[in-house]
Protein backbone atom coordinates (compact mmCIF):
# COMPACT_ATOMS: atom_id res chain seq x y z
CA UNK A 1 0.00 0.00 0.00
CA UNK A 2 1.26 3.45 -0.71
CA UNK A 3 1.85 5.66 2.48
CA UNK A 4 0.11 8.31 1.64
CA UNK A 5 -2.49 9.91 -0.87
CA UNK A 6 -1.95 10.02 -4.58
CA UNK A 7 -1.82 12.98 -6.40
CA UNK A 8 -0.85 11.86 -9.71
CA UNK A 9 -0.19 9.31 -12.11
CA UNK A 10 0.07 7.40 -15.60
CA UNK A 11 1.66 5.07 -17.29
CA UNK A 12 5.29 5.38 -18.45
CA UNK A 13 7.75 3.44 -20.60
CA UNK A 14 7.74 2.02 -23.86
CA UNK A 15 3.66 2.13 -23.94
CA UNK A 16 3.88 6.18 -22.90
CA UNK A 17 6.73 6.23 -25.66
CA UNK A 18 4.77 4.69 -28.00
CA UNK A 19 7.72 1.64 -28.40
CA UNK A 20 5.28 -0.95 -26.83
CA UNK A 21 4.59 -4.32 -28.43
CA UNK A 22 2.85 -7.19 -27.84
CA UNK A 23 4.34 -8.81 -24.14
CA UNK A 24 5.73 -5.42 -23.13
CA UNK A 25 5.22 -4.53 -19.23
CA UNK A 26 3.40 -1.67 -18.00
CA UNK A 27 5.01 0.57 -15.86
CA UNK A 28 3.66 3.29 -13.73
CA UNK A 29 4.88 6.25 -12.20
CA UNK A 30 3.17 8.38 -9.40
CA UNK A 31 3.90 10.87 -6.65
CA UNK A 32 2.07 10.79 -3.68
CA UNK A 33 1.89 12.76 -0.45
CA UNK A 34 2.93 11.64 2.99
CA UNK A 35 1.20 13.02 6.13
CA UNK A 36 2.79 16.12 7.07
CA UNK A 37 2.81 15.10 10.50
CA UNK A 38 5.59 12.00 9.38
CA UNK A 39 7.91 14.65 8.48
CA UNK A 40 7.89 15.88 12.59
CA UNK A 41 8.91 12.05 13.40
CA UNK A 42 12.25 10.22 14.39
CA UNK A 43 11.48 8.68 10.65
CA UNK A 44 10.71 11.06 7.98
CA UNK A 45 9.65 10.07 4.95
CA UNK A 46 13.07 11.18 2.94
CA UNK A 47 15.75 9.66 0.70
CA UNK A 48 15.42 6.10 0.09
CA UNK A 49 12.15 6.18 2.53
CA UNK A 50 10.30 8.57 0.38
CA UNK A 51 9.52 5.95 -2.70
CA UNK A 52 7.33 3.29 -3.07
CA UNK A 53 8.38 0.87 -5.58
CA UNK A 54 6.40 -2.32 -6.73
CA UNK A 55 7.35 -5.17 -9.39
CA UNK A 56 3.51 -6.68 -9.09
CA UNK A 57 2.73 -4.64 -10.54
CA UNK A 58 5.53 -2.87 -11.95
CA UNK A 59 4.96 0.71 -10.43
CA UNK A 60 6.96 3.43 -8.41
CA UNK A 61 5.64 6.33 -6.44
CA UNK A 62 7.99 9.37 -4.72
CA UNK A 63 6.96 11.48 -2.39
CA UNK A 64 5.91 14.66 -3.44
CA UNK A 65 9.20 16.59 -1.86
CA UNK A 66 11.36 14.38 -4.04
CA UNK A 67 9.67 14.39 -6.45
CA UNK A 68 9.95 18.43 -6.76
CA UNK A 69 13.59 17.92 -6.10
CA UNK A 70 14.10 15.06 -8.94
CA UNK A 71 12.23 17.55 -11.35
CA UNK A 72 14.52 20.63 -10.57
CA UNK A 73 17.36 18.25 -11.03
CA UNK A 74 15.79 17.41 -14.78
CA UNK A 75 15.51 13.62 -14.22
CA UNK A 76 14.26 12.57 -17.08
CA UNK A 77 12.00 9.63 -16.08
CA UNK A 78 11.02 11.61 -13.51
CA UNK A 79 10.39 14.78 -15.15
CA UNK A 80 8.12 13.10 -17.61
CA UNK A 81 5.55 12.59 -15.16
CA UNK A 82 4.21 16.10 -15.44
CA UNK A 83 4.11 15.89 -19.75
CA UNK A 84 2.15 12.44 -20.07
CA UNK A 85 -0.72 12.42 -22.27
CA UNK A 86 -3.04 10.91 -20.02
CA UNK A 87 -3.13 9.69 -16.62
CA UNK A 88 -4.83 7.17 -14.26
CA UNK A 89 -4.74 9.82 -11.10
CA UNK A 90 -5.05 13.12 -11.28
CA UNK A 91 -5.51 15.19 -7.87
CA UNK A 92 -6.36 18.85 -8.17
CA UNK A 93 -2.64 19.15 -6.70
CA UNK A 94 -1.57 17.27 -9.60
CA UNK A 95 -2.75 19.92 -11.74
CA UNK A 96 -1.06 22.49 -9.97
CA UNK A 97 2.15 20.46 -10.42
CA UNK A 98 1.43 20.16 -14.17
CA UNK A 99 0.08 24.02 -13.97
CA UNK A 100 4.04 24.33 -12.92
CA UNK A 101 6.21 22.01 -15.30
CA UNK A 102 7.71 24.92 -17.19
CA UNK A 103 8.62 27.02 -14.29
CA UNK A 104 10.61 23.86 -12.80
CA UNK A 105 13.41 22.82 -15.85
CA UNK A 106 16.08 24.66 -16.60
CA UNK A 107 18.72 24.78 -19.36
CA UNK A 108 22.04 23.49 -17.30
CA UNK A 109 19.98 20.75 -15.31
CA UNK A 110 18.43 19.01 -19.17
CA UNK A 111 21.96 18.99 -20.47
CA UNK A 112 23.59 17.55 -17.51
CA UNK A 113 20.49 14.83 -16.63
CA UNK A 114 19.60 14.08 -20.26
CA UNK A 115 23.38 13.98 -21.77
CA UNK A 116 24.19 12.16 -18.30
CA UNK A 117 21.52 9.64 -18.60
CA UNK A 118 22.21 9.28 -22.40
CA UNK A 119 25.68 8.22 -21.95
CA UNK A 120 25.35 5.55 -19.50
CA UNK A 121 23.09 4.02 -22.04
CA UNK A 122 25.86 4.30 -24.01
CA UNK A 123 28.42 2.78 -21.45
CA UNK A 124 26.33 0.15 -21.04
CA UNK A 125 26.78 -0.68 -24.45
CA UNK A 126 30.28 -0.74 -24.58
CA UNK A 127 30.60 -2.88 -21.54
CA UNK A 128 27.97 -5.52 -23.25
CA UNK A 129 30.28 -5.44 -26.55
CA UNK A 130 31.94 -8.76 -27.61
CA UNK A 131 32.61 -7.73 -31.50
CA UNK A 132 29.06 -8.28 -32.43
CA UNK A 133 26.78 -8.66 -29.70
CA UNK A 134 26.16 -12.29 -28.90
CA UNK A 135 22.23 -13.43 -29.12
CA UNK A 136 21.52 -14.09 -25.55
CA UNK A 137 22.53 -10.19 -25.12
CA UNK A 138 21.26 -8.36 -28.33
CA UNK A 139 17.49 -7.46 -26.87
CA UNK A 140 18.28 -6.25 -24.00
CA UNK A 141 21.41 -3.94 -26.07
CA UNK A 142 19.00 -2.82 -28.69
CA UNK A 143 16.50 -1.84 -25.62
CA UNK A 144 19.43 0.79 -23.84
CA UNK A 145 20.13 1.94 -27.81
CA UNK A 146 16.57 2.87 -28.05
CA UNK A 147 16.36 4.30 -24.32
CA UNK A 148 19.65 6.03 -25.95
CA UNK A 149 18.30 7.47 -29.01
CA UNK A 150 14.76 8.26 -26.68
CA UNK A 151 16.77 10.98 -24.50
CA UNK A 152 18.76 12.47 -26.70
CA UNK A 153 15.47 13.02 -29.25
CA UNK A 154 13.60 14.26 -26.04
CA UNK A 155 16.02 15.97 -24.45
CA UNK A 156 17.44 17.79 -27.19
CA UNK A 157 13.70 19.16 -28.35
CA UNK A 158 13.13 20.09 -24.91
CA UNK A 159 16.07 22.31 -24.60
CA UNK A 160 14.70 23.97 -28.17
CA UNK A 161 11.31 24.34 -27.96
CA UNK A 162 11.06 24.44 -23.80
CA UNK A 163 8.46 21.35 -24.17
CA UNK A 164 8.76 17.49 -23.26
CA UNK A 165 7.30 15.22 -25.65
CA UNK A 166 6.68 12.01 -23.95
CA UNK A 167 5.25 9.95 -26.89
CA UNK A 168 7.35 9.30 -30.04
CA UNK A 169 5.38 10.16 -33.47
CA UNK A 170 5.30 7.12 -35.90
CA UNK A 171 8.50 8.27 -38.09
CA UNK A 172 10.42 8.97 -34.50
CA UNK A 173 9.33 5.57 -33.18
CA UNK A 174 10.59 3.66 -36.68
CA UNK A 175 13.43 5.73 -36.18
CA UNK A 176 14.40 4.84 -32.52
CA UNK A 177 13.26 0.61 -33.53
CA UNK A 178 15.96 1.13 -36.57
CA UNK A 179 18.82 2.63 -33.91
CA UNK A 180 18.56 0.33 -31.43
CA UNK A 181 18.58 -2.99 -33.98
CA UNK A 182 22.05 -1.82 -35.67
CA UNK A 183 23.65 -0.68 -32.63
CA UNK A 184 22.72 -4.29 -31.34
CA UNK A 185 23.99 -5.63 -34.49
CA UNK A 186 27.14 -4.33 -33.06
CA UNK A 187 27.47 -0.63 -34.57
CA UNK A 188 28.43 1.55 -31.63
CA UNK A 189 30.13 4.29 -33.73
CA UNK A 190 26.32 4.84 -34.93
CA UNK A 191 25.31 5.38 -31.01
CA UNK A 192 28.76 7.24 -29.85
CA UNK A 193 28.26 10.12 -32.94
CA UNK A 194 24.37 10.44 -32.38
CA UNK A 195 25.79 11.10 -28.52
CA UNK A 196 28.68 13.28 -29.84
CA UNK A 197 25.74 15.56 -32.12
CA UNK A 198 23.45 15.67 -29.20
CA UNK A 199 26.58 17.47 -27.34
CA UNK A 200 26.63 19.92 -30.15
CA UNK A 201 23.00 20.80 -30.19
CA UNK A 202 23.77 21.60 -26.66
CA UNK A 203 26.97 23.36 -26.88
CA UNK A 204 25.81 25.37 -29.84
CA UNK A 205 22.07 25.90 -29.99
CA UNK A 206 20.22 28.64 -28.02
CA UNK A 207 18.14 26.88 -25.42
CA UNK A 208 14.29 27.98 -24.65
CA UNK A 209 15.06 26.91 -21.16
CA UNK A 210 15.59 29.59 -18.64
CA UNK A 211 19.57 29.06 -16.73
CA UNK A 212 17.78 28.07 -13.42
CA UNK A 213 14.35 26.52 -12.56
CA UNK A 214 11.78 28.50 -10.19
CA UNK A 215 12.55 26.83 -6.98
CA UNK A 216 9.89 29.48 -5.24
CA UNK A 217 7.29 27.97 -7.92
CA UNK A 218 8.19 24.38 -6.41
CA UNK A 219 8.60 25.45 -2.47
CA UNK A 220 5.01 27.05 -3.14
CA UNK A 221 3.55 23.85 -4.55
CA UNK A 222 5.11 21.56 -2.13
CA UNK A 223 4.02 23.73 0.57
CA UNK A 224 0.56 23.65 -0.91
CA UNK A 225 0.94 19.55 -0.46
CA UNK A 226 1.92 19.64 3.46
CA UNK A 227 -0.60 21.90 4.23
CA UNK A 228 -3.71 20.12 2.55
CA UNK A 229 -2.42 16.80 4.30
CA UNK A 230 -1.97 18.39 7.94
CA UNK A 231 -4.31 17.10 10.60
Amino acid sequence: MIPGTVLLSGVVGSTAYGLDHEGSDIDRLGTYAAPTEAFHGLHPPLGKQASHVTTAPDATYHEAGKLVHLMLKGNPTVTELAWLDSYEVRSPLGDELIGIRHELLSAHAVRSAYLGYATQQLQRLVNRDDGSFSSDTRKRTAKHSRHLWRLIQQGTDLNSCGRLSVRLDGAQAAMCREFGEKVAAGDLDLARAYLASAERHFDEDRSALPEQPDVAAAEAWLLRVRREFYA
